[in-house]
Parts: structure tokens; sequence; C-alpha cells
């Protein structure tokens, strides 16, 4: 892949920077809730939150949108500094101008056929006290309810000891999702609701399928407080809108086979 910058803290202030910059001048209206749940804050100097081993967490982000993760590292920046270090797939770290950021702001990349290598790259950086963010899913959500996850956010959680953070982004996918490209006009404005569900704490030895299903069942109880209160009212059937919630969101049921599809045709979300 050629050359590849050092990870580099000043280059992770800028990226958050030029994102709140962007999101400030869309005005966008961001309202958080459950950041009790967070662990306290460890500023360093007022501009980065001190790595201490013993004390990092995994982040589970939900994944409806392409800038769902974007708004929860703003939500860890604004709480306490936080630079999470995100599990990135392999196609994505390689796009020419993808790669510098991925390896500068000290990333994991990962890889569809062998995952052990950025398995034991996230718990290095988990053991150093480093936060890792991962979207469990594995792809965007097309029903907006949250899909069966993956067991590496429980796994890397037990075997380093930490907690995980539940994070649930609603309102991000109006901006920008599967299928529904950018459009100014929809998101000029437009809010964007998150909830931190309290944390859990996995622990060796655990059932790791029925630690996954409590995660899975945690991010969804925080979608559905963020849509309780989310401040604009769908019209019926908007594309948007779950289908439980009377929306014209792909059911569970037509999801899953949307992505059976997908996958026997060799079509992958680039999410």
């Amino acid at each position: 892949m050629g050359w590849k910058p050092q990870q580099n803290d000043r280059m992770y202030r800028f990226v958050v920077y030029a994102g709140k910059l962007v999101f400030g001048a869309l005005r966008l209206p961001v309202r958080v809730t459950g950041t009790e749940h967070l662990p306290a804050s460890d500023p360093l100097n007022g501009r980065s939150r001190r790595a201490v081993p013993g004390h990092g967490a995994v982040v589970a982000i939900t994944h409806f949108g392409y800038l769902d993760f974007a708004f929860a590292e703003l939500v860890l920046w604004n709480h306490a500094r936080v630079q999470a270090r995100f599990m990135i797939s392999k196609r994505a770290a390689d796009h020419w101008f993808v790669s510098p950021f991925v390896f500068g702001l000290g990333h994991v990349v990962t890889h569809r056929s062998d995952g052990a290598e950025a398995y034991d790259g996230a718990l290095a950086k988990l053991r150093a006290g480093e936060y890792v963010a991962v979207l469990p899913e594995a792809g965007v959500s097309r029903s907006y309810t949250v899909r069966a996850l993956k067991t590496g956010a429980v796994r890397l959680a037990a075997e380093a000891g930490v907690p995980v953070i539940p994070v649930s982004v609603w309102g991000a996918h109006r901006l920008l999702s599967r299928g529904h490209g950018f459009s100014l006009r929809r998101a000029w404005k437009s809010p964007v609701r998150l909830h931190v569900g309290p944390l859990l704490h996995p622990a060796p030895g655990l059932d790791v399928a029925e630690e996954t299903g409590r995660l899975r069942r945690a991010l969804q109880e925080g979608i559905e407080t963020c849509i309780a209160d989310f401040p604009v009212t769908p019209e019926p059937g908007a594309w948007w809108m779950p289908a439980h919630h009377g929306g014209g969101a792909l059911t569970e049921d037509e999801r899953d086979a949307a992505d059976l599809a997908d996958k026997k045709a060799g079509r992958h979300d680039r999410g």
C-alpha cells in the first residue's frame, strides 16, 4: 500500500474539528442522553484523553447510515477528548484518499478473510488504555433496526477486561445511508439523536452469544429511546422510519433476505 503515516494526535484533532465545523455549518441540532454512563473524564492538558492501561473500552455503535460513527466519536470527544480507534475494513483503508487518515488516526484495519491480525491489534490498543470503536452489525441495517451482531465487540471486551459502551445513533441515516445519497436540502438543520446505554461488563468464560444478544437489545432500546422524542414527525411510510413504526423501511425479514441476496451475488455494503 506504500507509505503509511504514524499515529498522530494532531491529525486526529484536526479531523474532529473539521467534522465539527461541517456539522456546525449545516446547523445540525445534536441531542445526547445517557452520558452519565460514560467513564469519568480524564483529559490530558485539555486536548486528548490519556491512555491508561486498564481504562480503555469497546464502543459499540449502531449502523444505519454512513455518518453514525462520526457522531458517536463527537460524543466521546466532547465528553473527555476521547480519540476512539475504529475498526475499518481493508477495502476502505486501501482507498488513496482515506488510507493516510486511517493510519494517521490510529484505526485498526480489518480483512473479511482473516480477522486475527485486526483482533490482536484492537486487543493491544484496549490493553494500552485506548478506546476501540466497533460497528458490530458489520454493515448498514436497511430496516433501521439493529440486526444480528458479530461477536467481536464482546470477545474483545472480555479478553481485555474492559466494558462495552453501547451507543445508539438515530437520525444520522437521514443525511447519508445506503440507497439514499447526501442532499443538502434534507441535511440542513436535520436533527441527530444519540443515546448511551448502561455499560456491559463481559467477563472471560461468558456465553458469547448470550452476551452479544444483550448488547443487541441494549442498542435497540437506545434506538427506541431516540425515536420516542425525535423532533421530526415522519409522514406515513417515510423511508427513514422502521416498519414497526409505520415507516417505509424494509421489514427485518425483508432486510435479511436482501442481505442474503447481496452476499450470494458477491455484493458488499461499503459501510
